[in-house]
């Protein structure tokens, strides 16, 4: 019983952190390109994976509360800064409920994944939570696997 407490403790204090970290306060989001066994996906400044919602069809974000909790939306506090094969071309912002400025790729709201607790991890690829899937993203604005 004392260990699930602690695991739950554990568990929503990274999430804080995450949610917390998803851009730094008054700095630009930073997006670059990582090469995954997978794949070559997008990631942020810190080499965190980035992911598109399938329930996300336009570049509003579809996905607040304990949604935005899990998978914490990647923020922006200027013109979002790229390196890597980040097309400069697919990269835009849209404004959410909160009033907050989140990064868009291709179209597509991004997010960061709860489950990714180092850099290069890809726990939330494929995963099916909050009525749809989510994965990681692709230079060409793709969904790792193919296709939106």
């Amino acid at each position: 019983m004392q260990r699930l407490i602690i695991a739950a403790i554990v568990g929503a204090l990274v999430a804080v952190a995450l949610a917390a970290t998803s851009t730094a306060a008054g700095h630009a989001a930073r997006l670059k390109t990582h090469k995954s066994s997978q794949g070559t996906v997008l990631v942020d400044g810190k080499g965190r994976t980035l992911y598109l919602f399938r329930k996300d069809t336009t570049d509003k974000s579809r996905c607040s509360g304990d949604c935005a909790v899990d998978w914490p939306p990647l923020l922006t506090t200027g013109k979002p800064k790229v390196s890597g094969l980040v097309r400069k071309s697919l990269l835009g912002t849209s404004k959410r409920k909160d009033g907050k400025t989140q990064v868009t790729y291709g179209g597509h709201p991004l997010y960061l994944y709860i489950g990714d607790v180092k850099a290069g991890d890809m726990n939330g690829q494929g995963v099916s939570a909050f009525g749809a899937r989510w994965y990681a993203v692709t230079p060409s604005g793709r969904r790792l696997g193919g296709g939106y």
